[in-house]
């Protein structure tokens, strides 16, 4: 199997994902350590509710705090590339099957940094396809429903976030 490669991440989104962790392994763990405990002095956890429940709740927090730390420890981070080609990091004004849509080359990490924009991953069919290509340069892609889909670059600009 391929190695995967680390996703691209600004010096500040890489700080915010820092931060999320940080808050996720000191106050969101004890949050639902207390709410564990609570329910348990309640008494039968076969049908206890509330225990159940913070179980879930912890389970989901530490798969995403496996999952950052993953992310993490794989990003590469650096500033946005410039605006000469798309590549990661970019944001890119295109025409995608007739339609003009402006979005993001990035993690979906990412999108929780960004409010207007959508973001595509790097690593998904369209943003494989484009990936180097200049305004005015076109191509096609194979959607995952199977359909090949038209892509024409308009406008790149620098991701400044």
């Amino acid at each position: 199997m391929a190695e995967e490669e680390g996703t691209w991440l600004s010096p500040e989104s890489f700080k915010k994902l820092q931060a999320e962790l940080e808050e996720m392994t000191t106050v969101k763990r004890a949050e639902i350590a207390e709410k564990i405990e609570a329910a348990r002095s309640e008494g039968d956890l076969r049908e206890n509710g509330g225990y159940q429940a913070a179980r879930e709740e912890q389970s989901k927090l530490e798969g995403r705090i496996a999952e950052l730390r993953h992310l993490l420890e794989t990003a590469k981070v650096s500033e946005p590339p410039s605006a000469d080609e798309v590549a990661a990091g970019t944001i890119v004004t295109a025409k995608i099957a007739g339609d003009t849509e402006r979005f993001l080359i990035a993690s979906r990490e990412v999108l929780n940094l960004v409010d207007d924009l959508e973001v595509y991953p790097e690593n998904a069919p369209m943003g494989k396809a484009i990936i180097g290509l200049k305004p005015g340069e076109s191509t096609s892609f194979k959607a995952p429903n199977g359909k090949n889909i038209d892509v024409e670059i308009v406008k790149i600009e620098a991701f400044e976030g």
